[in-house]
């Protein structure tokens, strides 16, 4: 968990920190926490960076003590990948965090690559029963409420299956500020994307529960008529909030949906394999090779940028790092030395763990032989990996 101040409030946020992969901000539920992505978060590992925060009041960031606008907790989002230093970032946002993507894609679609909306819409609920919530909060409390809140998050068969997350959830609504619980259910009373998102550029897709009490699948229809093609599913047997529900079939969809606009008919595109190659061997690396590039090899720094880094690295069959490994293990074999240089650096910078080093460069003592391992360990030993005995 890490902090950042923003207008006097504090956010508390969580980083994968793997800063070669693109990266993806998930916004949580009102009255939930960013605990709500971490089995998503673990099945996404090795694939993007990712970037979770609790919304104001609620987990460990601070309250509200004014009024609060989609805008500023767009800002909040902005404010938070400028720390981290990113420029672009896919989005994905479930519920009141959906509303803050509606709110990113209006102000700032230029900053967005990809973006996933789920249990949300356009408008969610109406105003009277918005204010109708806020007063309630203030005069009876979250933890009193609890009991009527949280079965409208989760399926039925979630709720009877696992008592202890469903407890957990819970007691992290009666740990939810009151005061800023109640300022966000005035802000949805007043919020209406509807006729704002036409025009929006860029992959947009819906996802949505056919359980869902709160935004039930005619409220991501009508969401979905607002954008010109955004793509919408609906997940039997399932309610509000999807991630905490069916976390490893989120993050499948996630894999397959951030980024695939880079595929063509013939290929992935240079542009795409580019932007791969530059996440996982730096920028300055990438300007050098391309800088040093002549008539003669410049069609195959175009070859190799497409098919090495497009069609292979940026395949999502394997991880990241399980194709490190490959490639370490591949090169210790055939004792290229420049490219084993570099791909052990570049080990270093996607977050190969020594352990996963260790495991590839003995597979190559058995298959490949000794020497040739024996000679990899030491120039990775001369690249710092290992700590002294």
């Amino acid at each position: 968990m890490a902090f950042l101040t923003v207008a006097e409030r504090t956010i508390a946020y969580r980083d994968s920190g793997e800063a070669a992969l693109p990266a993806v901000l998930l916004a949580h539920p009102l009255g939930m926490s960013q605990d709500v992505w971490e089995g998503v978060i673990a099945a996404l590992r090795g694939r993007f960076r990712c970037v979770t925060w609790d919304l104001p009041g609620h987990g460990a960031s601070s309250g509200l003590t004014e009024a609060v606008s989609p805008r500023a907790l767009a800002e909040d989002a902005l404010a938070l990948a400028d720390a981290l230093g990113l420029a672009r970032f896919h989005f994905v946002g479930t519920s009141v965090g959906g509303v803050v993507g509606q709110q990113l894609l209006t102000q700032c679609p230029e900053r967005l690559g990809d973006v996933v909306l789920t249990n949300t819409g356009a408008i969610i609920g109406t105003p009277d029963n918005w204010h109708t919530r806020a007063s309630r909060v203030r005069q009876e409390g979250l933890a009193a409420m609890a009991d009527e809140i949280v079965p409208r998050w989760f399926s039925e068969a979630f709720a009877q299956g696992d008592a202890a997350a469903y407890t957990g959830w819970k007691i992290q609504l009666a740990r939810t500020d009151g005061e800023s619980y109640a300022r966000l259910c005035e802000m949805l009373a007043d919020t209406d994307f509807s006729g704002q998102l036409r025009g929006v550029v860029g992959p947009v897709r819906l996802l949505g529960g056919r359980e869902d009490l709160s935004t039930p699948p005619d409220t991501l229809k009508t969401l979905a008529s607002q954008f010109g093609d955004a793509r919408l599913e609906v997940l039997e047997n399932i309610a509000h909030v999807p991630s905490v529900e069916v976390p490893e079939a989120i993050a499948k969809r996630l894999r397959a949906w951030l980024g695939d606009e880079h595929v063509v008919e013939n290929g992935v595109s240079y542009a795409a394999g580019l932007e791969t190659r530059k996440q996982v061997l730096g920028d300055e690396h990438v300007a050098r090779a391309s800088e040093n590039a002549t008539t003669l090899d410049a069609p195959f720094q175009n070859m190799i940028t497409r098919m090495a880094w497009g069609e292979l690295w940026g395949n999502d069959d394997l991880s990241r790092t399980e194709r490190s490994m490959i490639t370490l293990a591949v090169l210790a074999a055939l004792g290229r030395d420049g490219e084993l240089e570099l791909h052990l650096k570049t080990a270093q910078r996607i977050g190969l763990s020594e352990a996963q080093l260790r495991q590839a460069l003995m597979h190559v003592a058995i298959y490949a032989g000794v020497p040739a391992a024996n000679h990899a360990f030491s120039m990775a030993k001369k690249l710092g990996w290992g700590n002294s005995l």
